[in-house]
């Protein structure tokens, strides 16, 4: 049974795809997933590795400041279109599960024609714009955030299915903080480890951040995990030492997780796993996410207790080295963060939206 996964771009529409396949393939193992997203993203880089069959298109985004690039966006639609009318000619799917970004626009947009079902899930508080227009014509939506269901058309409100964010589950039991800093190399002294990662792709004004507060001294005590992202990794692997360790990407991230006490952060899909893991957050949102909704996202998580967030405009390297002090210094806080970030988690999102898709597969929708 054939079931198209699409959306891509960023890791943030990515993984979640991957973990709602790989938990309905455990519920549904008839299930044969085949993974469409677009040449530009990181799916790129990432599909090749799951063992899923995968078909990359030469999609483009919608270029809303510079509107006469979106001659490439129409072009790469049709001739999305026409991949994925060959891909279905072959064998049509049950089910369409669409994650957004502008690399799932050419197989909603088929699927909606077609008369081929599917489903949307969305990582953030804000929808994005594909998520938002085919939200009216979907089975179900599935919401990270609580808040999606408002900013959503009214009609389609009843559809919303809040389940949180799809992410590979923190593993049971969780590791020894103390054992993962030491697999890190810190030695005793190190008691507190701030995580640094600026999303799948790096952020350059996330590192600058960090890499001023490394030069003017970490607090006693503190060391740093930091994911550069690959461009960004050689203008920074300087700043190795014992109490620092510089990567170009965290694979598997979870040894990270494992030894983290607080994370310096983009406010992206990331902030799942953040959760679920009970990390507290220090969050610094990307100014320029569509419909800034990764400022909608930090803001939400502070209100819930689980993270401190502040503006890339107004973030200093003294404003983070305070916040992670402020951690390192007073445990009464970090619990508080670590309980406020557990109670936002869904570690069995992906779980719960393949028991679903197990009820409509059934229902031969």
């Amino acid at each position: 049974m054939r079931v198209f996964f699409t959306g891509g771009g960023t890791g943030g529409h990515l993984y979640p795809a991957l973990a709602i396949a790989r938990a309905l393939v455990q519920v549904r193992p008839d299930v044969e997933p085949h993974f469409i997203g677009a040449r530009r993203g990181l799916e790129r880089d990432v599909l090749p590795s799951t063992g899923f069959p995968h078909t990359l298109l030469d999609l483009y985004p919608l270029y809303r400041a510079a509107p006469w690039r979106n001659v490439a966006t129409l072009r790469g639609l049709v001739s999305g279109w026409r991949t994925v009318a060959g891909l279905a000619a072959s064998e049509r799917p049950r089910l369409v599960v669409a994650t957004g970004g502008y690399a799932s626009s050419a197989t909603l947009a088929y699927a909606r024609v077609r008369g081929i079902p599917f489903v949307l899930q969305e990582s953030n508080a804000f929808p994005g714009k594909t998520v938002v227009w085919f939200s009216r014509w979907a089975r179900e939506i599935y919401a990270s955030f609580p808040e999606v269901a408002r900013r959503l058309p009214g009609q389609v409100r009843e559809r919303v299915i809040d389940v949180g964010n799809p992410i590979e589950p923190p593993p049971a039991p969780r590791p020894d903080r103390g054992a993962a800093r030491a697999e890190w190399g810190f030695d005793a002294t190190v008691t507190t480890v701030a995580l640094v990662v600026g999303g799948s792709q790096g952020s350059a004004a996330l590192n600058a951040l960090v890499d001023a507060w490394i030069a003017g001294g970490l607090p006693p005590g503190v060391g740093v995990i930091w994911g550069t992202g690959k461009a960004h990794y050689t203008g920074h692997a300087g700043r190795e030492s014992s109490t620092v360790r510089v990567r170009p990407y965290l694979a598997p991230i979870a040894e990270a997780y494992a030894a983290a006490d607080v994370a310096v952060s983009r406010a992206g899909s990331i902030t799942a796993e953040l959760c679920a893991w009970g990390i507290p957050m220090y969050l610094v949102p990307l100014p320029t996410a569509a419909a800034d909704h990764q400022t909608a996202n930090a803001r939400a998580l502070g209100d819930a207790g689980a993270a401190a967030w502040i503006s890339e405009r107004e973030a200093t390297p003294a404003a983070l080295n305070a916040f992670v002090q402020s951690l390192s210094s007073n445990p009464a806080r970090r619990r508080e963060l670590t309980e406020g970030a557990l109670r936002r988690a869904r570690p069995d999102a992906a779980h719960v939206i393949a028991t679903r898709l197990d009820v409509l597969l059934r229902s031969r929708v």
